[in-house]
């Protein structure tokens, strides 16, 4: 091999690898988009590129009747003395987290009658979580996401860690 295809098989692999010789997340492959539909509620879910150029994934939770609220990001897993179930985002397969989910909504808090807990809740209707993400992988992906829907008189049936498929993520 000549010098000088040593050299550019070196360029190469540092345009691949990256200066610290990890494999670098190559350009943002096309929006995805996938729709879920349980408990109650429609999760539109997303993934799309930043204007900084971030990867990023966003779910639409909107529950399918007025007057229903979901629960907080920021809510324990367990709930709060067992009451409610939080609101998450997550990915699997070719896609991992690059930062926290956030909400696009403020919170409010709900005080079920008599059971003396404050339970942190985002205004009825819609709210949509982003996630910043990146590539792991090449290879299928999900968004895997969880939530409850409650009114002042009834939750809905919960859903956990029901996975949503992105497709392949190149």
């Amino acid at each position: 091999m000549t010098p000088a295809r040593r050299a550019l098989g070196a360029i190469a692999a540092l345009l691949v690898l990256g200066p610290a010789g990890c494999a670098a997340d190559p350009a943002p492959a096309a929006d995805r988009a996938a729709t879920y539909r349980g408990g109650g509620v429609t999760v539109a879910v997303r993934l799309s590129t930043a204007d900084d150029g971030r990867r990023q994934l966003s779910a639409t939770f909107t529950p399918d009747e007025a007057g229903f609220h979901l629960y907080s990001v920021d809510l324990p897993a367990e709930g709060i003395d067992g009451l409610g179930l939080p609101t998450r985002l997550a990915v699997r397969g070719g896609l991992i987290p690059d930062g926290t989910a956030r909400a696009d909504r403020p919170l409010r808090t709900v005080s079920p009658l008599g059971l003396g807990v404050d339970l942190p809740v985002y205004p009825d209707g819609a709210v949509t979580v982003t996630l910043p993400v990146r590539r792991a992988a090449t290879g299928p992906s999900e968004a895997v996401v969880s939530f409850g829907a409650c009114s002042e008189q009834r939750c809905l049936i919960p859903v956990t860690d029901q996975a949503v498929p992105l497709g392949t993520v190149g």
